[in-house]
């Protein structure tokens, strides 16, 4: 179902291979997300090229559409997207709170309308698991209760409660063998609440553990300073995932506490934007700046755009809303991040992460 081996701990900074029923993953990795099924502009073709390892699509969107029974009639969605690596999906719980109208939470589970015609619906921890069960993905999450930001102790705190109890659900009713079932760390930026958290997840003894309610509105030195109190607790022989975050330097301070599995659309949402990442931040494309700059989006990069393509054809593109421009910065988007993933996962091993580490922001600019 999922093995996970950690081969080489440099400080807190972890490599390890994650064994799925679709393939090896290399940790730490970025996940690309395809909400609908599809990695927004990339094909499946694309996503090898960039050497994407395993996405991340999105239950919430899956179940309004095109449904999950459709889905699992088409033979799972590996089969249905074209997609022969390993897969996640989320279980839809932030999306619920976060894009449906009109939701009303219970013990039992979540009521709430559709972001796209207003219908209503019902989510429950074991409607949830119906739902990833039927997309097939090789790591399904619990439906948990993300609690936003800022947020008083006292909902933060019945947020964990109901995420806890949902988890013991969600895990006495998932029984497909070929898919792991993760749990979902909450607490907000309260520690006491994130150890509890932690503590009654760890005591489930789920296969590995994702990393709630960050990267939700708080400034990044306290999401830094929540994983330096968190990490210290999770187990070290389990895989351990921060949910929602992709910008570089998160990553890379992500991987320094100990983080192994990360996902975010902000590569290819910005990407559609005419706005890129290089060594040294990020260069908006689209500006005038770069209308007789016949260079590449960044020099050394071997991604298929910057191979073949300058800056200048690349914003005439992403001016005139030609779909291939979006193409082009989508691509090496990615290809940035997963190579990022792979830099520091040589240094890892290598033992030289905390000279990675001080190069890497020497030249990183916000």
């Amino acid at each position: 179902m999922l093995n996970y081996k950690l081969l080489k701990q440099d400080g807190e900074a972890r490599a390890g291979l994650l064994e799925t029923a679709h393939g090896l993953i290399e940790t730490p990795i970025f996940m690309p997300v395809g909400t609908q099924a599809s990695v927004k502009a990339m094909s499946p073709r694309d996503l090898d090229e960039v050497k994407a390892q395993i996405i991340l699509s999105n239950t919430y969107h899956l179940y309004l559409r095109p449904g999950h029974d459709l889905v699992a009639e088409a033979g799972g969605l590996h089969r249905f997207m074209h997609w022969d690596k390993p897969i996640l999906t989320d279980s839809g719980g932030f999306q619920v709170f976060s894009l449906a109208k009109l939701r009303d939470i219970t013990e039992d589970g979540v009521t709430f309308r559709s972001h796209i015609d207003g219908s209503k619906h019902f989510f429950s921890p074991e409607k949830v698991m119906e739902i990833e069960q039927a997309l097939g993905a090789d790591i399904a999450m619990v439906f948990d209760v993300c609690s936003p930001y800022p947020a008083p102790k006292e909902q933060v705190m019945d947020a964990l409660e109901k995420t806890t109890r949902w988890a013991k659900r969600c895990q006495q009713c998932h029984k497909r063998e070929d898919q792991a079932l993760f749990g979902i760390v909450q607490g907000g930026l309260f520690n006491d609440l994130r150890r509890r958290s932690a503590e009654e997840l760890i005591e489930l003894d789920f296969p590995g553990y994702g990393i709630g309610g960050l990267s939700v509105g708080e400034p990044k030195p306290l999401m830094y300073d929540c994983m330096d109190h968190l990490l210290p607790l999770m187990p070290l022989d389990k895989p351990r995932y921060l949910m929602g975050v992709g910008s570089p330097d998160c990553l890379v301070e992500g991987v320094a506490r100990g983080i192994d599995m990360f996902d975010c659309v902000l590569p290819t949402r910005i990407a559609r934007n005419g706005t890129v990442f290089t060594r040294h931040g990020k260069l908006v494309v689209r500006n005038a700046a770069y209308a007789r700059d016949f260079s590449p989006l960044e020099e050394g990069c071997t991604c298929y755009a910057c191979q073949n393509f300058s800056r200048a054809y690349i914003r005439h593109l992403v001016k005139a809303n030609e779909i291939f421009g979006l193409h082009l910065t989508t691509i090496h988007n990615l290809h940035f991040l997963l190579k990022l993933m792979q830099d520091i996962r040589e240094s890892i091993l290598a033992g030289t992460f905390s000279t990675f580490y001080k190069e890497f922001f020497a030249n990183w600019q916000e």
